[in-house]
């Protein structure tokens, strides 16, 4: 089976993160899937946006948590990538799973938490994500270690990633104590040991943020199940060539 190219906050190379145009561009550039972060607004609300703070990606100032949804809709999310994207808002995640519904994509949502604990963070998510049907093809990721407990207690059926970019004595059992049935790996610590323990464990290994085409190769060839990618038509035009080569 080929490994999963899911678009790392969007075709993010060529428009501003976790917006809709850059989530547009990566289903027409043939990604598998999304990948995107959320975080939770004063009142509650959960909405995509990588940052705790909004000053990055927005001309706006301050926290997430500090504005209502309302407010953050006022916020231009598009001009400081280009001014060809003057206007993009900070969208909410039911915008996303709306969209993604009729969609053969695979979602997956980075939990924000690892920061700021946000009260009920997981549940809050797991219930929209339950209310679009869309369980089956969504992955929940965090670095919060704690969180992913957390999300197993809502259902163990669940994909749940830990996500990591600190070596680990034993990364696997690691995340099988936790309850995890992914781990979400940093390139760096792609190795032959990691890929073959996973594969033992039943545990789904996916590595990010791979944007050169020879780490590209080396992780489809290493029989890695997913890259997360900035640049998903590289990706895809790499994985094609690859083609059904037998695994390294």
């Amino acid at each position: 089976m080929q490994p999963n190219i899911y678009a790392h906050r969007g075709a993010s190379k060529q428009a501003p993160e976790n917006t809709m145009a850059a989530f547009s561009l990566a289903y027409k550039q043939g990604a598998d899937g999304i990948e995107t972060d959320v975080h939770l607004t004063k009142d509650y609300i959960p909405v995509l946006i990588h940052d705790e703070h909004v000053k990055r990606t927005t001309n706006g100032t301050g926290y997430i948590k500090d504005y209502t949804f309302r407010d953050l809709q006022q916020l231009d999310a598009g001009s400081w990538f280009s001014p060809e994207f003057a206007g993009s808002r900070i969208i909410s995640l039911d915008e996303c799973l709306k969209w993604i519904y009729d969609k053969p994509l695979h979602l997956n949502i980075e939990l924000k938490n690892n920061k700021i604990d946000y009260n009920r963070l997981e549940r809050i998510v797991y219930d929209r994500i339950s209310h679009y049907h869309l369980l089956h093809r969504t992955t929940l990721s965090t670095f919060n270690p704690i969180s992913v407990s957390r999300l197993k207690h809502l259902n163990q059926y669940i994909g749940v990633a830990l996500l990591t970019s600190k070596r680990y004595k034993n990364l696997v059992a690691a995340a099988e104590d936790l309850g995890a049935n992914a781990i979400h790996i940093k390139y760096r610590l792609l190795n032959r040991l990691l890929v073959d323990q996973s594969r033992q464990k039943n545990l789904a290994l996916r590595v990010y943020t791979v944007n050169k085409p020879k780490h590209m190769i080396r992780s489809f060839s290493m029989g890695c199940d997913g890259i997360f990618t900035d640049i998903p038509e590289m990706a895809v035009h790499y994985r094609n060539q690859f083609g059904d080569q037998p695994m390294k």
